[in-house]
């Protein structure tokens, strides 16, 4: 399938031609064209519906039980987190770091955040 960002794509207002550019949001790098004449930019369609659905998972509260397993506790992750991060091809059977962000405050993180974190 061809991305029709791939083609040349005339501004609506000015008609003239637009430029690639990529917008660094929260994280997501959204692609997107730009008018330098006009200053109008158009968000690639694919990119603003995952960082629509990212909005909306952030913008939920879950709650989960922690549970004690073996001589560790375990918490569950919602499935629609989950499903969103395969969404964007991450490997769910590696490690993730956990670490405290303040005194009553966790943070996961999904991503190999260390160099050589990667076996």
């Amino acid at each position: 399938m061809i991305d029709m960002f791939d083609n040349t794509i005339l501004c609506s207002k000015c008609n003239t031609k637009m430029e690639k550019a990529n917008i660094e949001k929260n994280g997501f790098l959204l692609r997107a064209v730009f008018c330098e004449k006009c200053h109008s930019r158009q968000i690639h369609p694919v990119d603003e519906e995952r960082y629509n659905k990212f909005i909306n998972l952030k913008n939920k509260e879950f709650r989960v039980k922690m549970r004690l397993v073996g001589n560790s506790y375990a918490v569950s992750i919602p499935k629609e987190i989950v499903s969103f991060i395969k969404v964007h091809e991450r490997i769910m059977n590696d490690m993730v770091r956990l670490c405290f962000d303040q005194a009553d405050k966790l943070s996961l993180n999904f991503n190999n955040v260390l160099e050589g974190e990667k076996e």
